[in-house]
Parts: C-alpha cells; structure tokens; sequence
C-alpha cells in the first residue's frame, strides 16, 4: 500500500507535454479539417456533447464535491459511475486530485498550492503538470483511503481511464462505422474541452471576477467559467463555504452540479447534504460591505472627518450584526420549538414566536438594505449619510 501511494515527479513531464498538446492540436486543427472534407459527424458529436456532460459533472459532483470536500454522502452505485466516468477526464485519480485539491485550499495562491495563482497565469492554468514541483504525500485524504471505491479506482486507474475514456467512445464508433471520427471529437476534442474548461477554474477564477464573499481571497466569482464547468465557476462562495455541497446558491446560478445532487437525494442515492448557514453567508457579506466602504471612504481625496465616520460606520455594522445573531436565535429557537423533543407548545405560543422570528428578520432586512444603498451610492459621507448610519443604530 505504501508503494502505492508513494509519486515522485519529475521536473518536467514529457508525457503531459505530448498528451496536452496532441489532444489541443488535434481538437483545433483535425476536429475542422475533417469537417471540411467529410461534413458534420452528427452522431459523434452527440457523443462528444454526452461525453463532455457526463466526464466533467463526474469531475465537479464526484472528485471534487463529495471526495475533496466531503459536501455529500452517495450510495455505492453512484459513487462507482463518478469514479468510472471521472477517470474518463484523465485527470488523475480521485484520491491525487483530492489531495492536490484540499493543499489548494489550505495554501491558496501560497508556498504548497499546487496550482497557485502565486506563480502566474499560465502555471496555474495548465503549466503545473507540464512542470511538477508538487510533492503528493496523500497525508491529508486518510479518509478516502478507507473509501475501497476510491482505492480500487486509484491502484488501477490506467485501466479505469482507459476503458472509459478511449476503449468505450472507440467501440460505439467502430459499431456506428466512423472511427477516424470517434477518435477525434469524443475522445480528443471532448478531452481538450473538459481539461482547459477544468483549468480555468484555477487560472481566470483566481483573477477575474467578482468577490461578494471573502475580498482577502483570491478566489473570484467567474458566470462564464461557470457555464462550462457545471457550476464551478462561483469560486469566491466555494473557498468561502468550501464544505458546501452548492456552489452556486442564488436559484438563478447556473449550477448543474447542485441540481445532480439534489436529484441524487431526492432518489435517495445521496444523503447529508450540507449546506453553509444562511446567517453564515450574510455575515459574510457584511464583512465584505464593511471592508468595501471603508477602502472606497480611505481613498478620498477630501475626507469629512473620516474618523468620525468611520466611527460611526462600525457602531452601525456592529448593531446589525448584533440583529443578525438575533434573527438566528430567534430562528433556532422557533425550530427547536417545533421540532424539538418534550411537549408540543400551545398554538399562542407558536404563533409568539414566529411573530418574533419575524420582527427580527425584519429588523435586520430593513438596516440591512439601508446600508447596502449607502454602500452603492458614490456620494462624501455627508452629514445625511452620517446620519442614515447613525439611524441604522437605533
């Protein structure tokens, strides 16, 4: 077993280099060239098109959501079409993408990053397994080591990429009678696809993009990188709230993964979803609010007595802070109350405490909003924005 999990790397990996550049070459150049002299393959692009859905959603619900975070729990069937179909994105094993993945996570952009954004665009997109100068030690995925899935997949995960990746696409194809074209879109252009859709996550999700979560991450909310990686492109929430199985939670996030898995739940094929709390994700936001304001405040060039201000501003961010932790009391008690063991509370009970949920959600929504307008607006912290922030205390 030790001999198993022992990989040395070398330098530069040759067989990376030739991998990557024949499936790109052959996706850019022969994908067009035989479209020209033979016409569109229709059926190998539908196989293309499946293959694509059903390796990357493997990649994005099975390596990354349920091994490296551990964001969900799945029967054995699913777990063995995860692993099998994941192989097929010839990413490496589950367990070496699971360990490379939570180092990402606990050296983000630093010294043990794998694919640190630190190093540069190209490295952090495709240049870190051309030029390894990563040491995998498997020390942080002892839990999948007792996953036999996950074990029986990584001793013979050659023979798993195989099968899946190249032998299965090449069968149909010779059955349909077009291998030439099998070769080219279902294997080649649907690996070229999936691995750079995949490596964007880790080059422009670090750079470009939004950060109503964490500003101290380099991890950016990216749509478009969303749309080609089942959802992963809501990278600034997943580093915030890693352990959540959702990367995108707005009901409009075009989150494919989250829609698997809610699925998988529903068929009772997946269990202990966990979800980051909602009053967790406001406090967020509120510390990335506070942080906003209080740099585009430091940059004027004529401050208003920005001491006061920012006096002013904390008082009010800590009061609604303080609302926020209320509603959450208040949330945690009305549930207890209704799902909690012992006597069912009388119906004036109930209804008391709901209306005090209520209040307090209320309360903080209104101060909440108050703040979000003054922080969009472009205005000096006048003496009516002093005294918006004041209200927002009483």
């Amino acid at each position: 077993m030790k001999n198993d999990l022992v990989d040395p790397k070398p330098k530069i990996v040759w067989h990376n280099i030739f991998f990557f550049a024949s499936t790109g070459l052959i996706a850019v150049i022969g994908a067009p060239l035989y479209i020209s002299r033979f016409g569109v393959p229709v059926f190998e692009l539908w196989l293309t098109v499946f293959y694509i859905v059903i390796t990357s959603i493997s990649i994005t619900a099975g390596y990354h959501r349920l091994y490296s975070h551990s964001a969900y729990r799945a029967h054995p069937v699913v777990q063995c079409l995860l692993l099998f179909f994941g192989a097929a994105a010839f990413e490496q094993s589950a367990l070496k993408w699971s360990s490379q993945h939570r180092d990402h996570h606990q050296f983000t952009a630093k010294r043990g990053d794998p694919y640190s954004i630190g190093e540069g665009f190209f490295y952090a997109h495709i240049g870190w397994v051309l030029f390894w100068a990563h040491t995998l030690r498997f020390k942080n995925v002892k839990d999948l080591k007792t996953n036999r899935f996950v074990m029986l997949q990584h001793r013979y995960y050659l023979f798993w990429a195989l099968v899946s990746g190249i032998i299965l696409p090449f069968a149909i194809g010779l059955w349909y009678g077009n291998l030439l074209a099998a070769f080219i879109f279902p294997v080649c252009a649907r690996l070229a696809f999936v691995h750079h859709a995949t490596f964007c996550v880790n080059s422009v999700c670090h750079l470009f993009g939004g950060e109503p979560y964490d500003l101290h991450s380099t991890a950016r909310n990216n749509w478009m990188v969303a749309l080609v990686t089942n959802g992963e492109g809501f990278h600034n929430y997943h580093h915030r709230f890693p352990s959540d199985y959702r990367n995108g939670i707005r009901w409009y996030q075009w989150d494919p993964t989250k829609w698997l898995i809610r699925s998988l739940a529903a068929l009772h094929m997946a269990w202990n979803l966990k979800e980051a709390s909602k009053f967790r994700i406001l406090e967020a936001r509120l510390l990335v609010h506070q942080e906003l304001l209080r740099r585009r405040e430091s940059r004027r060039k004529k401050p208003i007595r920005l001491e006061r201000f920012f006096s002013d501003f904390e008082g009010g961010y800590q009061v609604l802070r303080s609302r926020l932790f209320i509603w959450e009391k208040n949330t945690k008690e009305y549930r207890q109350m209704l799902h909690g063991p012992g006597r069912e509370p009388s119906k004036a009970i109930r209804q008391r405490a709901r209306k005090t949920m209520n209040i307090s959600k209320q309360r903080f929504k209104h101060t909440y909003q108050r703040r979000e307008r003054y922080l969009k607006s472009n205005r000096q912290p006048t003496a009516d924005a002093k005294t918006n922030l004041q209200q927002s205390r009483s």
